[in-house]
This record gives structure tokens, C-alpha cells and sequence, in this order.
């Protein structure tokens, strides 16, 4: 990372103000510096909010909800904009004098905390805050890593709030977190430490979230949704925001508008509250990165309602409006924060004035499977794992991307053996969901959880799973990931899925650029991190080891006593299913079968469990 970093909006190597590909993402050098300073006052103003704590004073949600939109502001492909940016830094300073105000104690705040100018000093600011100020690589690197999933957190943590939902903790850990990656005394190991519990209260703001959307909107059902048009003028609603969808859909009954979601919206059909609007018609494209060519052939407007904006071509950026924590010079922006209502008749009266959707393509895709409707499947899903139809399933959640490398993804896919099950959450979908992959004993081969917001399914899933098998440990599932990363909200499931123990994920196209070698070796060593390799060594490194070790594979027609041979780290299994008298010859003659038989024991499950130590 020599004198280097990572520009999150184009995947290229930038220097320490911007991306030198700025006609290829858009971000100027001018943005990224003010992006830079605008995390900079941030975490100032989260240290003063912090001490404000320790004094047992209250910190006002007004400021929880700004340091949480301040993050999402510099989410990969979310803000174009240095206007929005340096009044976010105004508005952002002006509090945090408001906070300095309530102390009783301003003693060693660090420079970030006093810090104060206008904005004729932002630029000079600025070019000195960036991640290179820090010259320890692993220092910075674990950092950014915090720094990162903070962002994540923080876009759960937005999401939430705009529903009503409200978590102190979860905010006073997000400040005091972000306020120490200023602190120079802490050391690898602290850092280490801070991001695995960066993790831990990841997971607790994406439960957050789910309660914020299931008690609002409803629990995902499965779900067909339409891929084709109607003959209306329609708007395209793209990004996360669930409650912007329902404003708008309230907001175009009756005006002869239809409503599409695009991208990462597409979950949104899944909700029952949803299904209510006949005008609400389906999902049109694909992942963000081909927004260019289907935003220009869906001739409405489209409502950008978080990141994964691409730089909007002239030919339709009048059409391209913004809101939230969104925006782009010369595109329109609708304003509105957390629980405000919004006014969309700007938007509704411009697709009355456009020419109907050009359709893309015909169709269904089927989608749906968030964590209460997989596990109100769970008998039959552990039926056909333990029947032998399932082998294994494969978490290929995260990201989509417009690199060729990420094609990898969509052969992958391909490749899976026909006894494996895709679970997938986020935009990463896009790579194989409308692959005719099949069902195997009526379920689909690949499960959609929704959103990379509802990554939470996925580990209420796996930790379902594994109190039904009867296992210790969550790593013992059928289960191997093969997860896409391009963005922080990436990093945050990745933090979650580490501090609930999982180990020996698969990050790709590559691990991320920001991890310095050592920091790299750590989460290898400690975590199994690794890599991908081709499509057919990964096939054979996730799936053929289980094949080859078939041969000693228990079946129920195995003697106890043979068992007990091939494994001494049986016993305690069969002793905790109460066959007490292993020892005795007469019961090591015993098939398993037969001795579940005895014990009123379902063999299949026992099975499981001893062919899990091979």
C-alpha cells in the first residue's frame, strides 16, 4: 500500500486525495478530499459525543443520525457532489460545537475534536486528513477495516431509523469506535480486538434493521416477480430504502404511474405490505454497474434512494433524481431525513411527460427466502440433507461489479454440483439468479434473502441449522461460503459472519487492497480468509474432498463396534443419543440402526453427526 490506496468507486488504485481514474468513476479529486474531511469531522464529532457519555449526559438522536449519514455519504458510489459534502462538513462542525459546549471536562480531546474552520479552509484541511497520515501499514490498514464496516453499520443503522427503530448502544459503540481509530496508542492487537467486536455489533444492527423491515412491511414470503413492462409511464426506484418505495407507491396511486424496482430493490416484492399496489409492477435490469444502458432504455425518471449510482450519462441525467444521503451535481434532489415525509410530485409529474419502459426481457424470477420463510421449510430442508439431495450449501452473498473477473460468479454457479444449494443476499444475485438452475425436491437451488441489508437471514439461517443437526460448532454445517466483496456494507457481513465464528470464507474477485500482508496473514490464520482461485479448483477444493472420503462414510447398516474403530471421537456422539454400554461386545454388534431403533432415535440425524467427524 505504498503511497497508496483504494478508490471504492471504480475498484483502482488512487493516490492519498482521489481516484486517478476520475473520468472512469466520477469522483473528483475535489470530492474525495472533502469526502476524506467529512470522516475526519465525524470522528471528531463521535469523540466529543463519547466523553459527552462518560459524563452521563444524553447525546440527542439528531446527532447519531447525522455521524450515521455522514458514513453513508461515503459509501462506494453514493455522493458526487462537493456542495452536499461541505455542508455536510458545516453542519457537522456547528454541532460538534454545540457539543463542546455541554462539557464539563474538554481535556485531552485530540486535534479532531477541537478542530474548527470555514470552508475556505476545507481544501488545506483536507489534502493533510487522508489514510496515508498514518505510517504504520498495519495500523492503517486495520483502520480502514473498522472504518469500513463502521460505514456499513452505519447504512443498517440509517435504514432503521427512518422505520422508527432506535438503538443507543449500537450508536455509542459506532462513535466511540470511530473515535479511536484517532487514538495512536492503540496497537495491532487492540485494533484486532475493536474490529472483531466491530463484528459483534454488526450483527446486532442488521437484527436491527430486520425487525425495523419485518415489523413494518411484513416477513418475506416467496415470491414471482415480473420482468417485463406495462404500457404506462413508469418510474425506476433503485438502492435500499424501503420506506422511500412505500412514500412513492402511496404517492402514484391513481395517477395512471407504474413503479419498477431496479438492483437492489428488487427484494422489495417480497414484502406483503408491497403487494398491495397493482400499480407496483415489477423489477426491471439488473446490478447497479448497468445502469447506464438500462436507465437510458427505461425512458422515466429514476429515484436513486442510496449508493450504487453510476455517473448518469447527459442523455438522461434530467431524468436521474436523488435523495437521502444521495446526490450528483445537475441531477435533481428531493430532499427529506429520517421520518420526514417526502414530496415526490416533481418526479410523478416528469414520468407523465415520458414515453413507457422499453421492455429488456420477459418473465419471472422467484425470490423471497429470508430467514423465517427458509425456516418454516426446515423440515423439508433437513430432510433432504440428511436423504443425501443436499449436500452442501453454498453463501454466495455481497456484491456485483462490472469487472470481467466477476463473471467468475455466473460459472461458478454453473459448475455447482446438482446436490448443492445457492443462499444469496445482496446485488451479487445478478450473477446467476436468472440461470435455470432448477429445484431439487421443490426447492429452488437458489435461495434469495434479499438485499445485501438482509445478510442477517443468512446467519439466523446457519445458526438455525445448526442447533436442528445438533452441532457445536456453526462451522461443522454443510455449508461453504464464496462471498463477492466490492463495498463497505460488504465488510460489515463479512466483521458479522467472523464474530459469530465462521470460518474459511472465500472473498473475491481478491481480497481486499486496503488489508496490509500482515493484517492478510492474521485473518488467514486466525479465520481460514482466503481467496478464490478458477472456477474448477474451487469446485474441486469445496466439493471433492467430501467425495473421496465417501468410502468410509457410516451408514446405518455400520456395527457400533466398527464405528467406534473408525473413530474413537464417536463415542461421546452415540453416549449423548443414551447408548450407555458401548463396551459391552454384544452392543458393538449392534448396527446403528438398530441401536437407534432400541433408543427411539432418528437414525438420519445420528448419521449426520458421525459423518460430520470424517
Amino acid at each position: 500500500m505504498e503511497n497508496k490506496m483504494f478508490c471504492y468507486q471504480c475498484q483502482e488504485t488512487a493516490g492519498n486525495s482521489g481516484c486517478t481514474q476520475a473520468g472512469v468513476c466520477g469522483k473528483t479529486s475535489e470530492t474525495a478530499g472533502l469526502q476524506d474531511l467529512l470522516i475526519y469531522a465525524t470522528k471528531g464529532l463521535s469523540e466529543v459525543a463519547a466523553h459527552l457519555r462518560k459524563e452521563n449526559k444524553p447525546v440527542a438522536p439528531k446527532i447519531n443520525h447525522l455521524v450515521t449519514e455522514n458514513l453513508f455519504v461515503t459509501i462506494t458510489n453514493a455522493n458526487f457532489d462537493p456542495d452536499f459534502i461541505t455542508k455536510r462538513i458545516e453542519c457537522t462542525l456547528s454541532r460538534k460545537a454545540e457539543l463542546l459546549g455541554q462539557l464539563d471536562h474538554s481535556e485531552n480531546l485530540s486535534e479532531a475534536a477541537l478542530w474548527n474552520a470555514d470552508k475556505a479552509g476545507f481544501a488545506a484541511k483536507a489534502s493533510a486528513v487522508g489514510i496515508l497520515t498514518t505510517e504504520n501499514e498495519d495500523i492503517r490498514s486495520l483502520r480502514e477495516l473498522i472504518v469500513y464496516g463502521l460505514k456499513g453499520m452505519a447504512a443498517y443503522l440509517k435504514h432503521a431509523n427512518a422505520l422508527g427503530k432506535e438503538n443507543e448502544a449500537i450508536d455509542a459503540f459506532l462513535q466511540s469506535t470511530l473515535a479511536k481509530t484517532l487514538d495512536d496508542s492503540l496497537g495491532v492487537n487492540d485494533l484486532v480486538a475493536l474490529t472483531l467486536e466491530t463484528g459483534k455489533y454488526g450483527v446486532d444492527a442488521l437484527a436491527l434493521l430486520d425487525d425495523a423491515n419485518t415489523s413494518t412491511y411484513g416477513k418475506p414470503e416467496i415470491t414471482k416477480v415480473n420482468l417485463g413492462v406495462g404500457k404506462n409511464p413508469g418510474i425506476l426506484i433503485s438502492g435500499h430504502d424501503l420506506r422511500d418505495l412505500e412514500m412513492l407507491l402511496k404517492q402514484t396511486e391513481g395517477t395512471g404511474v407504474d413503479v419498477y424496482t431496479h438492483s437492489e430493490m428488487l427484494p422489495a416484492h417480497y414484502y406483503p405490505a408491497f403487494k398491495k399496489y397493482p400499480h407496483f409492477i415489477g423489477n426491471y435490469g439488473n446490478a447497479w454497474w448497468k445502469q447506464k444502458e438500462e436507465f437510458e432504455a427505461f425512458n422515466g425518471p429514476v429515484l436513486m434512494t442510496t449508493n450504487c449510482l453510476v455517473p448518469p450519462k447527459d442523455s438522461y441525467k434530467n431524468r436521474v433524481y436523488t435523495t437521502g444521503t444521495v446526490s450528483y451535481p445537475g441531477c435533481p434532489h428531493i430532499p427529506g431525513g429520517p421520518g420526514e415525509e417526502k414530496d415526490f410530485s416533481a418526479l410523478i409529474a416528469h414520468a407523465k411527460r415520458c414515453a413507457p419502459p422499453t421492455e429488456l426481457e420477459t418473465g419471472e424470477i422467484i425470490g423471497g427466502f429470508a430467514h423465517d420463510q427458509v425456516l418454516a421449510l426446515a423440515d423439508q430442508i433437513v430432510d433432504a440433507v440428511k436423504s443425501g439431495a443436499i449436500k452442501k450449501f453454498v453463501v454466495m452473498a455481497g456484491c456485483d461489479g462490472r469487472a470481467k473477473s466477476r463473471n467468475y460468479y455466473t460459472d461458478f454457479a454453473n459448475a455447482l454440483p446438482k446436490d448443492a444449494v445457492i443462499l444469496t443476499a445482496g446485488c451479487a444475485k445478478y450473477k446467476y439468479n436468472k440461470l435455470n438452475l432448477g429445484d431439487i425436491g421443490g426447492i429452488p437451488r437458489v435461495l434469495d434473502a434479499g438485499q445485501c441489508n438482509d445478510s442477517y437471514s443468512l446467519a439466523v439461517i446457519a445458526l438455525k441449522l445448526k442447533e436442528v443437526f445438533g452441532l457445536d460448532d456453526i462451522n461443522d454445517l454443510p455449508i461453504v461460503y464464496n462471498i463477492a466483496w466490492y463495498e463497505q456494507k460488504a465488510v460489515i457481513v463479512l466483521l458479522a459472519l467472523l464474530s459469530l465464528g465462521v470460518k474459511n470464507i472465500h472473498l473475491g474477485p481478491t481480497l481486499p487492497a486496503f488489508l496490509s500482508p500482515n493484517v492478510a496473514k492474521v485473518l488467514v490464520e486466525n479465520f481460514g480468509i482466503a481467496g478464490i482461485s478458477t472456477v474448477e479448483d474451487d469446485i474441486q477444493n469445496f466439493f471433492e474432498p467430501q467425495e473421496e472420503a465417501a468410502e468410509g462414510t457410516i451408514t446405518g447398516d455400520t456395527l457400533i463396534g466398527e464405528i467406534l474403530r473408525m473413530n474413537p471421537e464417536a463415542e461421546p456422539i452415540l453416549m449423548s443419543c443414551g447408548m450407555h454400554c458401548l463396551g459391552c461386545p454384544a452392543s458393538q454388534m449392534e448396527s446403528l440402526r438398530d441401536a437407534c431403533a432400541v433408543h427411539g432415535i432418528d437414525v438420519n440425524g445420528v448419521l449426520y453427526r458421525l459423518n460430520q467427524l470424517n
